[in-house]
């Protein structure tokens, strides 16, 4: 397998991912702000917002940075994620990971941020 070195920025702001019961209508604080997504499964709804729109009495985790992956990534690429995840997984990091057409994005909590940056830059990857 070829190695697969990429370039990351980090989003401005902290973030917050919530959870919602699956029959529960879409609040509007969860799509305010200029990054935010939403998933539906028949299980739950859940909620990657700016933490600042996160209203206070839900389920919710808090304190979470965010990594963009420079793109348009190409729907042929293979092991993207593994690059990000495998060397993260063995430094001890907890990710949440968020694909789009055109990219991935990654979030780890924040009191994890500088050891992220270290492992990433280890194993090749520039953060811009």
């Amino acid at each position: 397998m070829t190695n697969i070195y990429l370039t990351l920025s980090i989003l401005d702001g902290a973030f917050a991912i919530c959870r919602l019961d699956a029959g529960a209508r879409l609040p509007e604080w969860a799509m305010a702000g200029d990054f935010f997504s939403i998933t539906r499964t028949p299980d739950e709804i859940s909620i990657m917002c700016a933490q600042d729109e996160a209203p206070e009495g839900i389920r919710c985790e808090r304190d979470w940075r965010c990594f963009r992956v420079e793109g348009p990534l190409d729907f042929s690429l293979t092991g993207i994620l593994n690059s990000l995840t495998a060397p993260l997984a063995a430094a001890g990091v907890s990710i949440f990971a968020i694909s789009t057409y055109d990219t991935d994005y990654l979030l780890v909590e924040e009191k994890d941020l500088e050891r992220t940056i270290e492992t990433l830059v280890a194993a090749g990857h520039i953060i811009a």
